[in-house]
């Protein structure tokens, strides 16, 4: 890929580590955040991550407004910000956003590669699903509490196979073992499996995944959660295997002594991903015709808690 021009949008947990590896390789990475002083924080500091993943690299380039692209003109700009942070960030995108361009969706989440292609066409967008857990310790450090490699990537197009390949590669060669596939959305149904069942639950209980699912009622909850959601996916096109909630069950077992981060949302009384996560589920079993009651009640519940301090 000659002439690599990168750019990540959001320094979150997530995105701390994303903006490490690319700038470990490609120092010109330029990174987008939310005020001037994280990037005054970051030009002096750089940015520090520990855990699976260890690396302590300079920023050269920060800016607070996704305007301050457009002379850089990047050649893919990697969206890490929250999922209810993205009809802004692609409004924004909007004036600097130029044929040819790529857009890699990182969130979380059933659907936000779907608006990036809604509005930058399907040969632009691309969706990352992120096989890692982090935490921010400050402002540009983050610590990587599990890496289940590889991450996948992929294009809504065939005609970005070449280039998320070459993108794939990169991100390696930057030491965040990245894999491309033709179909990224089963990956993500894959994925979000797990997190859309789990999220919620943790979000109402503020228990950590093992918890919810050592618990008899809260794991009660999960497996009528797993059943309802296998079925929505399968309605997609996603037949997941007769061993996937078996695996998917010992992944969480895993990684699972760690709260959701929707419990992080609700504790910090900011907004969830909710939209993205259990109510994507319900909105497409709605329009499939199909029932999901537990589903429904764990969707409500979290968004009755958001609620409370979001409306106030």
């Amino acid at each position: 890929m000659s002439e690599q021009r990168m750019a990540v949008i959001g320094i979150g947990a997530t995105g701390t580590v994303l903006a490490a590896a690319l700038l470990g390789k490609l120092p010109d990475t330029f990174l987008i955040g939310r005020t001037p002083d994280l990037g005054e924080t970051l030009k002096s500091k750089g940015l520090f991550v520990s855990g699976e993943i260890t690396c302590n690299v300079p920023v050269n380039n920060y800016s607070s407004q996704i305007g301050d692209l457009r002379k850089f003109k990047p050649t893919a700009i990697f969206l890490t910000t929250k999922a209810f942070h993205l009809e802004q960030v692609l409004d924004d995108l909007s004036d600097v956003f130029v044929a040819g361009m790529k857009i890699i969706a990182c969130q979380n989440g059933l659907g936000p590669e779907d608006l990036v292609a809604d509005r930058f066409g399907r040969e632009s967008a691309l969706r990352m699903s992120l096989n890692y857990g982090a935490s921010v310790k400050k402002a540009g450090q983050a610590a990587v509490i599990f890496f289940n490699r590889p991450n996948h990537i992929g294009g809504l197009s065939q005609q970005n196979a070449e280039f998320g390949a070459q993108l794939a590669d990169t991100l390696t060669d930057c030491g965040l073992d990245t894999a491309f596939v033709d179909d990224i959305k089963l990956f993500v149904w894959k994925k979000m499996v797990m997190k859309c069942t789990m999220a919620s639950i943790c979000a109402v209980t503020g228990q950590t995944i093992k918890e919810a699912l050592q618990y008899p009622p809260t794991r009660e909850i999960a497996d009528a959660c797993f059943q309802e959601v296998l079925v929505v996916a399968r309605s997609m096109g996603y037949d997941l295997g007769e061993n996937y909630l078996q695996q998917a069950l010992a992944y969480l077992q895993k990684v699972g002594v760690h709260k959701d981060s929707m419990c992080n949302d609700i504790d910090n009384r900011t907004p969830t991903e909710i939209d993205f996560l259990g109510a994507k589920v319900v909105a497409y079993a709605r329009a499939n015709g199909i029932s999901t009651p537990f589903y429904v009640t764990m969707t409500n519940l979290v968004k009755s808690i958001e609620s409370r301090y979001l409306d106030h």
